[in-house]
């Protein structure tokens, strides 16, 4: 036998061509045989959040765009309780690509982390919201009443506990549920709650759908951002929710940097071209939730206290920023 698989055969002998065609259908199976397997696709997970809120709509519009223009990638979204938990999914392997708070990182990241940046990608604002004909009316008429902090994991639970410490509102002054977004909504429905918290993209559809059939009210939680920036410089800053967005009272509150972070380990060329496809299809991203629309290169760079992993700096030093 050669080394191909084919018996040899004798040069002075000369075969019908039935049969040549005949001995053509027999080989082929061995010549598939004999060629190298097809590289798998490789797997992109984006961990997101609720289905009802900005990561999930920005993760499943990346998630197309990656698997229609890299064709040796498969993408897909996977739901979570949002910004701890994508990192722990992340840095263990469980997903490649994720979204996170800037407050949910540690201030000082391993000098090797397993974690890295893509992109600042938008601000998160912190929205507590309450019915529009209730008692709260301010941060500190919480004491003593049913609020939920956001689902355990979650960037909205780390930011509203750090602000009910703030307001020296923690321990047992606040009836502390832990509800993701779709369930604190239903609870203030409901009347289980008397107001929750959700950190989020302008807008939130979720709560766009309740302001547009409820009676809402946003609390002002603009006063409360000096005191949140002392123990956690460099993170939180203050953003507007305009009258246009939900249709209530206009407000200033407290919000801080998202993220998209990816896996330290992921190859530069791979990294490089989501990269590209993120900061080039921001206008299709940003059909999916206007959010996506705010990305820059020259913002998207702030990223820390995280690095940029190589592949994502490769893009932005070609495009210049």
């Amino acid at each position: 036998m050669s080394r191909t698989g084919f018996r040899r055969v004798r040069p002075r002998r000369v075969r019908p061509p039935a049969l040549l065609a005949l001995l053509l259908v027999v080989a082929l199976p061995g010549v598939a045989g004999c060629q190298d397997a097809p590289e798998p696709p490789v797997r992109i997970r984006i961990a997101t959040g609720s289905p009802t809120a900005v990561y999930h709509a920005f993760g499943q519009s990346l998630a197309a765009v990656l698997n229609r223009e890299l064709p040796d990638v498969r993408a897909s979204v996977v739901v979570t309780a949002a910004s701890a938990e994508n990192v722990r999914l992340v840095g263990s392997g469980e997903a490649e690509l994720g979204f996170t708070q800037a407050d949910v990182l540690p201030a000082a990241p391993a000098t090797h982390p397993s974690v890295v940046a893509v992109a600042r990608v938008y601000d998160d604002l912190l929205h507590l919201v309450t019915t529009a004909g209730g008692p709260v009316r301010t941060l500190t008429d919480l004491r003593g009443r049913r609020v939920s902090v956001g689902a355990p994991g979650s960037g909205t639970e780390i930011t509203a506990v750090r602000l009910l410490e703030v307001a020296r509102l923690g321990g047992d002054r606040v009836r502390q549920e832990h509800l993701g977004l779709d369930d604190s909504v239903a609870a203030l429905r409901a009347g289980t709650i008397d107001a929750f918290f959700f950190s989020g993209g302008l807008p939130v559809r979720a709560l766009e759908q309740l302001t547009d059939d409820s009676a809402t009210r946003i609390v002002d939680l603009g006063e409360w951002t000096g005191p949140l920036r002392e123990s956690n410089p460099e993170v939180y800053v203050s953003r507007d929710i305009p009258r246009s967005v939900y249709g209530t009272d206009p407000v200033t509150t407290v919000a801080n940097p998202n993220f998209l972070i990816v896996r330290a380990d992921l190859p530069t060329p791979l990294i490089r071209e989501v990269t590209r496809l993120l900061m080039e299809r921001r206008q299709e991203l940003a059909a999916a939730h206007p959010a996506a629309g705010r990305m820059s290169p020259r913002s998207a760079i702030a990223t820390a206290p995280l690095p940029l992993h190589p592949g994502a700096a490769d893009w932005y030093r070609a495009a210049k920023p």
